[in-house]
């Protein structure tokens, strides 16, 4: 069994992610950090895992000698506070894998590998011990886009219009996460500018060196929990059935993104690790359609997959989900 801890323990990533691990075959999950909560049931703060988490607690500790993984869900800067202080101590063997995003970007100054599968699954398998895990919109995005920059064919701006639940805010509350201004409310946040721009523009210029060009970013706030609907649209020569084929061909080896002809909605994907994408071809551009649940193919499951890629585990273990479509 593979024994894995958590550090920073209350949020929704990290509810998530329990949920996940305490169904996992081959997992045990043996500790819970939280600081603010330790002692407490973790069935008090993730109300949802009554009956799952019973007779566990969170703690203040973190025993690293007594695990084979530690996932950290913690706020964005925690992270390689954390590394700088105890990366030195840390056991040989232990691998680590980040959803903040304090170590995305590949810079030469770091261990960490950027850890979305569909990019980078035979450098984690071969040999990665640290993954940096996607950030959500990152993620709907990238999947949107890479089948293109594999082939050569970004060459133009792109334009991207996103929306995103309220709990990828986090579950700290917040003016604009608040249920009374949220509900019945959309709006536009960090147009061009959004943070998830760098690992983007990271993965394009991987695959296509050539890439130069803008991606037109427009996050928007939705008004519903959870998910993200991201529309993608660039110029592009390709006849439909050369695109669709061409995403097809791109992931067909892989487990959870998958190809429809349907345009699809949010609950298509809403508990699940997957993303669903639909393409379309209107006059000369190419418009992607890409649908993923924010907490699990955004964050907990990816995170879960990258688990089982570092551990050479089956992939989908742990994460064969019904998506909550009605």
């Amino acid at each position: 069994m593979i024994k894995a801890g958590i550090i920073g323990g209350a949020g929704y990533t990290a509810g998530e992610l329990i949920r996940l691990l305490i169904n996992h075959p081959d997992v045990e999950l043996t500790w819970v950090n939280s600081t603010s909560n330790a002692g407490n049931p973790i069935s008090d703060v993730h109300q949802g895992l009554i009956g799952d988490a019973d007779g566990m607690y969170f703690t203040s500790e973190a025993q690293l000698d007594k695990v084979d993984v530690i996932f950290f869900c913690t706020p964005h800067g925690q992270t390689r506070k954390w590394m700088e202080q105890y990366g030195h101590t840390l056991p040989k063997d232990l691998r680590i894998v980040d959803l903040s995003n304090d170590y995305r970007i590949e810079d030469g100054t770091h261990e960490f590998v950027y850890g979305l599968p569909e990019l980078n699954r035979k450098r984690i398998v071969r040999g990665a011990k640290y993954v940096a895990n996607p950030g959500c919109f990152a993620t709907a995005i990238q999947l949107a886009l890479l089948p293109l920059a594999r082939n050569l064919l970004l060459n133009s701006d792109v334009q991207v219009t996103a929306i995103t639940g309220s709990t990828g805010a986090g579950v700290k509350p917040g003016s604009t996460t608040h249920y009374s201004w949220r509900n019945d409310n959309v709006s536009i946040y960090k147009p061009f500018k959004h943070q998830h721009l760098a690992e983007i523009n990271q993965t394009l210029k991987t695959l296509q060196t050539s890439f130069d060009r803008q991606i037109n970013f427009l996050p928007v706030r939705g008004c519903f929990s959870r998910g993200i609907m991201a529309a993608v649209y660039l110029q592009c020569p390709l006849k439909i059935e050369e695109a669709v084929k061409l995403y097809e061909d791109y992931y067909d080896d892989h487990n959870f993104t998958f190809v429809t002809t349907k345009a699809p909605d949010l609950k298509d994907v809403i508990n699940t690790n997957k993303c669903v994408l639909h393409i379309d071809k209107i006059d000369d551009k190419i418009l992607i359609t890409s649908v993923i649940d924010n907490l699990l193919k955004g964050a907990s499951g990816t995170a879960v997959h990258n688990m089982n890629l570092l551990f050479g585990l089956q992939e989908k273990t742990g994460l064969c989900l019904k998506p909550s479509a009605f």
